[in-house]
C-alpha cells in the first residue's frame, strides 16, 4: 500500500473512531407493562422473532426531543376512540384514555415538528395492552406536507410485498410492548414525520398511544 493511501485509510479509521465516542444510546421513558388477556399466536410471513433484543440506538450527544405538544393530523379526521393530540402528549401508557384508535385498512398520522430538523430517533409506541403486530408499518420524513413532492424519505418499511404502494421493504414486523419501537432515522432532514399502518394481527383497526421524534433542530 502507498504511503498516501495508507495516511488517508488511517485518517478515516480515525474520524470514524472519533465520530462513535461522540455518540450516545438514546433513552426515553419506559411505561409500566399492562398485559390483559391470553397470549395468542401471531401469525406474518415477516414477523421478527419474539425473542429478539432491540439494541439501543445510538445517536449523536445533545440530541432532544422535538415532537413533544407538536400538532398530528391524520388520514382519519374523526377518530374512533381518543384524539388525535394524544400522539404526542408524553402519555404512553396502555389505559383506555391513552391510545387513539383511527378506522381499518391504511391509515396514517403526521406529525409537524414546525420547522426542519436532523431527525435521528422515532419511538413508537402503537398498543401495548396486549400481543399484536401491526401490519405494513411504514415510517417517513418530508419537507413537504403532502408528502407529494416525491423528496421524502423511508426510514422504516416493514410492508414486505409493497401492498399498502409505498415500496417493499425490508424490515419486520413486530410484537408490540411496552418498550415501544425505536426506528433509525439516520440524521434525515425533515419537518414532516408520517407513520403508516394497515391494521394488525387481533383487529382491523389502527392505533397509537404515543410518538416521539429525537433530532437536533
Amino acid at each position: 500500500m502507498k504511503r498516501t493511501s495508507l495516511i488517508a485509510t488511517l485518517s478515516i479509521a480515525a474520524v470514524s473512531a472519533l465520530s462513535a465516542q461522540d455518540k450516545v444510546a438514546l433513552e426515553t421513558e419506559i411505561p409500566e407493562a399492562m398485559f390483559e388477556g391470553t397470549k395468542v399466536p401471531i401469525k406474518l410471513d415477516n414477523l421478527e422473532p419474539v425473542e429478539k433484543k432491540q439494541e439501543p440506538l445510538m445517536v449523536p450527544q445533545g440530541v432532544v426531543l422535538l415532537s413533544e405538544d407538536k400538532e398530528v393530523t391524520s388520514s382519519d379526521d374523526l377518530p374512533i376512540i381518543g384524539e388525535l393530540e394524544y400522539i404526542t402528549d408524553g402519555d404512553k401508557d396502555a389505559a383506555d384514555g391513552s391510545y387513539v384508535e383511527l378506522g381499518p385498512n391504511k391509515q396514517w398520522v403526521q406529525i409537524d415538528l414546525e420547522e426542519e430538523a436532523e431527525i435521528y430517533g422515532i419511538w413508537l409506541w402503537h398498543f401495548h395492552k396486549n400481543a399484536r403486530a401491526y401490519i405494513d408499518v411504514v415510517a417517513q420524513i418530508s419537507n413537504d406536507a403532502e408528502f407529494a413532492d416525491g423528496k421524502e424519505v423511508t426510514v422504516f418499511n416493514a410492508d414486505h410485498d409493497n401492498s399498502s404502494g409505498l415500496g417493499k421493504g425490508t424490515q419486520k414486523a413486530y410484537v408490540e410492548t411496552n418498550k415501544g419501537r425505536v426506528i433509525d432515522a439516520k440524521g434525515v432532514k425533515g419537518r414532516y414525520v408520517r407513520l403508516y399502518s394497515n391494521g394488525n394481527t387481533s383487529n382491523e383497526m389502527n392505533h397509537y398511544i404515543e410518538v416521539e421524534v429525537w433530532g437536533k433542530k
